[in-house]
């Protein structure tokens, strides 16, 4: 387990980072891999999201563009500050101060979840994409985006020392065991490294025919 796979740490190292954040992130996670990344989402105006680690609010303004029933949540009371900024406390976009694993929120609360660059941090990937899966509505996308795991060994052995990074195969893993059937990855990045992040949308399992039946006639 790398060292910010750590909830303290985490919160620590973002303490800092939130001052530069809005600076840095994009040449790692850019405008134009957002707006390919919300494609893939396929979310509708309308539609109830939530933004996972949502950070200082980066992909929270994208995905203002396409619905505005937006919840945003991360563990940073730091980085929600600088969102606090951009959007207001009461603007809009509902912001919780809470834990991926634990999410404050209700069975099938939302018709869609998002998390970009947030589960790097993730102690229990598994439990937090089951908490994804539990939220979100039968048939309804939840798209990760994570660091892609580096091919040369020495990055390997620095990466793995710092945080999750993880191929194609171990994204398998990961959303079979929290319950997903239906997934796909796509590799994303700038220009110097267009592989550097790897999205997977999966879909939450469509509700049992039997069981809906049985709700409808009661």
């Amino acid at each position: 387990m790398g060292v910010l796979e750590n909830k303290a740490r985490a919160r620590l190292f973002y303490k800092y980072l939130s001052k530069v954040y809005d600076q840095v992130n994009p040449f790692i996670w850019n405008e134009e891999m957002r707006t390919e990344a919300i494609d893939l989402f396929g979310v509708e105006a309308g539609d109830r999201v939530l933004d996972v680690g949502c950070g200082t609010g980066f992909a929270t303004e994208g995905l203002l563009e396409v619905t505005e029933d937006l919840y945003g949540l991360d563990q940073s009371p730091h980085q929600l500050e600088k969102a606090y900024e951009k959007f207001g406390k009461r603007g809009p976009v509902q912001f919780h101060l809470g834990d991926a694993e634990r999410l404050p929120f209700a069975d099938d609360s939302f018709d869609a979840v998002w998390s970009s660059g947030s589960i790097e941090y993730w102690p229990d990937p598994v439990a937090t994409l089951a908490e994804f899966r539990r939220v979100v509505k039968p048939g309804g996308p939840v798209l990760v985006v994570g660091p892609n795991y580096p091919r040369s060994g020495v990055f390997q052995k620095l990466a793995d020392a710092i945080m999750l990074f993880y191929d194609a195969e171990e994204a398998d893993r990961m959303f079979r065991e929290a319950g997903f059937e239906e997934f796909d990855h796509h590799f994303q990045g700038p220009d110097y490294s267009p592989e550097i992040a790897i999205t997977t949308v999966a879909r939450t399992p469509e509700a049992d025919t039997d069981e809906a039946e049985v709700e409808s006639t009661a």
